[in-house]
């Protein structure tokens, strides 16, 4: 009996429609166009807008477009896991929001932290459920409404990030395609750098802690930039040399969206060209746990059957990873 492998058999996206550019940041804090490109890459980025809107409302539209393109119902995903770190609600899941949502009754759903590394973990946690021959069909999706926690006064964050979702379905394949090899690692010494610092049962909500401004993303830049080059540029390569893979074996390094300084590291660390990176960080910002997903339904025309692609990440924990993906279509 041949191997099953967890393949990729379709990817959707959605982002909001509105566009929150760097001139327009330029009248709500101290900071300036090209200040903003020089060190992030970041043009604009988008925003939900809309009175009780989460990032199911994100989520829902790049599910039910997944399953549309792949031509399946929703009664028919047995499990979707929501990578995200801005949830509708501490409980209950967003993962099981979006199942009521699309009307996904049949699957059982969860929601996975790990920050910017979150869609990275799912994919690889979702993927067990295939290779075990237990489910044939597995939605990822990574969703964050990051608009939710930014604040908008301090302009060493609010440049930074957007809100979007992106989703992929898991299949079983036994022809070798699919998700091959994996590295997913963490240290949570590094939370002192990048966290939230209230909200949870250390520091539950009060009159006090938001005041304070510690329900917003708390980063402190120079040390979390340090260490997101060096972490996802070497656990890229190690990737690489474990599966004796060299630069020309590779098709698409699909970095996480952080930094465009941390992206062109990565890539040269790795010896791929940026002809072969896929970036959208100009467009988009940092979506957290939607980048990756958001790259694969953007550059989805221009992948082949076979194709190596390189997944890379790093987020808040810290936390960071790679995964060797062999891309399973031909986009029609």
């Amino acid at each position: 009996m041949s191997k099953i492998t967890a393949a990729i058999t379709a990817v959707n996206g959605y982002v909001p429609d509105y566009i929150l550019t760097n001139q327009e940041l330029e009248t709500i804090v101290d900071t300036n166009d090209e200040w903003i490109q020089t060190r992030t890459g970041i043009k604009e980025r988008r925003i939900l807008k809309g009175e009780g809107l989460g990032s199911s409302d994100m989520a829902v539209p790049a599910v039910q477009g997944l399953c549309k393109k792949r031509g399946i119902d929703p009664m028919e995903i047995e499990l979707l896991i929501c990578a995200t770190a801005t949830p509708d609600h501490v409980f209950p899941a967003t993962a099981n929001i979006i199942c009521d949502k699309i009307g996904a009754k049949n699957a059982f759903a969860f929601d996975l932290l790990a920050a910017c590394s979150g869609f990275l973990y799912a994919l690889v946690t979702g993927s067990k459920y295939i290779e075990s021959g237990q489910y044939k069909k597995v939605v990822i999706v990574g969703a964050d409404k990051m608009s939710s926690i930014t604040d908008y006064s301090d302009r060493s964050t609010c440049i930074l990030f957007g809100d979007g979702s992106g989703a992929v379905l898991l299949e079983p394949s036994t022809e070798g395609y699919g998700i091959k090899d994996s590295i997913l690692r963490s240290d949570g010494s590094g939370r002192v750098h990048l966290q939230q610092k209230a909200g949870g049962s250390v520091k539950p909500s009060s009159h006090k802690t938001v005041d304070a401004k510690e329900h917003f993303v708390y980063q402190d830049g120079q040390p979390v930039f340090k260490f997101a080059v060096v972490r996802m540029a070497d656990v890229s390569t190690e990737i690489m040399e474990k599966n004796s893979l060299t630069a020309d074996d590779v098709a698409w390094l699909v970095p996480h969206q952080a930094n465009k300084r941390i992206i062109d590291a990565t890539g040269r660390r790795m010896g791929i060209g940026p002809e072969k990176v896929m970036m959208n960080i100009d467009k988009y910002g940092n979506t957290t746990n939607a980048t990756i997903p958001l790259c694969l339904w953007e550059w989805e025309k221009k992948l082949h059957k076979g194709d190596n692609l390189i997944l890379a990440a790093f987020g808040g924990g810290f936390t960071w990873g790679s995964i060797w993906v062999k891309w399973a279509y031909d986009t029609k």
